[in-house]
C-alpha cells in the first residue's frame, strides 16, 4: 500500500510513499502493518508528509523524534486483502500477478511470474531471469483465474536461453 520514506524535519514526521489510486487515501486503510507484522497508522500533516502511530502490544506510540522516524525509513507498509476493494472487470492488484504461468503467444512455457518490480516508470514482471515490461504489447492477456499471462517480450529484451544460445553467455 505504501512505503515510509526519509525522515523530514526533527518532530518524527516522515515522506511516504502511497501506492493508493489517490495517494492522499492511504490512510483510509489504517491500521497498516509492515512485512514482520507490526501494526502503525498514520495521519498526513502535508503532502506526502505524515506522524507515524506505532500499535505496540496494545500501546499505541506516536513517532516524535527523527531517530525514530529514521528507524521506520523504507518500511513497506501492507494492508490485509480482505480489507481492499474487489478489482472491476479488467483490472487486478499487480501483487496477483506473482504465482501465474508465463506462456508465450503460441502456448509455449515461457515460466512462472516470481515478482512484479516498479520503480515509477511502469511495472514488469519477473520471469525467472527475464525482466519484461507491464504493458498491453508485452502482456496482452491476462487470465488470473486461469493462472496465467501470456508474454510477448519486445525484442530489445533478451533471455538467458538466448544468450546460451549465441555463446554470449558461459
Amino acid at each position: 500500500m505504501g512505503v515510509i520514506g526519509r525522515a523530514h524535519g526533527v518532530r518524527g514526521h516522515v515522506r511516504v510513499i502511497s501506492y493508493t489510486a489517490e495517494p492522499a487515501d492511504l490512510d483510509e486503510y489504517n491500521p497498516l502493518q509492515d512485512d514482520r507484522g507490526r501494526r502503525f497508522s498514520l495521519q498526513w500533516v502535508a503532502d506526502g508528509v505524515a506522524e507515524i502511530t506505532c500499535h505496540d502490544a496494545g500501546a499505541d506510540r506516536v513517532v516524535r523524534d527523527r531517530s525514530g522516524a529514521e528507524a521506520l525509513v523504507n518500511t513497506r507498509l501492507y494492508v490485509e486483502r480482505d480489507r481492499l476493494p474487489p478489482p472491476e472487470d479488467n483490472e487486478f492488484y499487480l501483487a496477483d500477478l506473482v504465482g501465474l504461468q508465463a506462456v508465450s503467444a503460441d502456448g509455449g512455457d515461457i515460466g512462472i511470474v516470481t515478482a512484479v518490480h516498479d520503480y515509477g516508470a511502469g511495472a514488469s514482471l519477473e520471469i525467472g531471469a527475464l525482466l519484461v515490461p507491464f504493458t498491453r504489447a508485452a502482456v496482452p492477456e491476462v487470465d488470473v483465474s486461469g493462472g496465467r499471462v501470456v508474454v510477448v517480450p519486445p525484442v530489445e529484451v533478451v533471455s538467458d536461453a538466448d544468450l546460451r544460445h549465441t555463446g554470449d553467455l558461459a
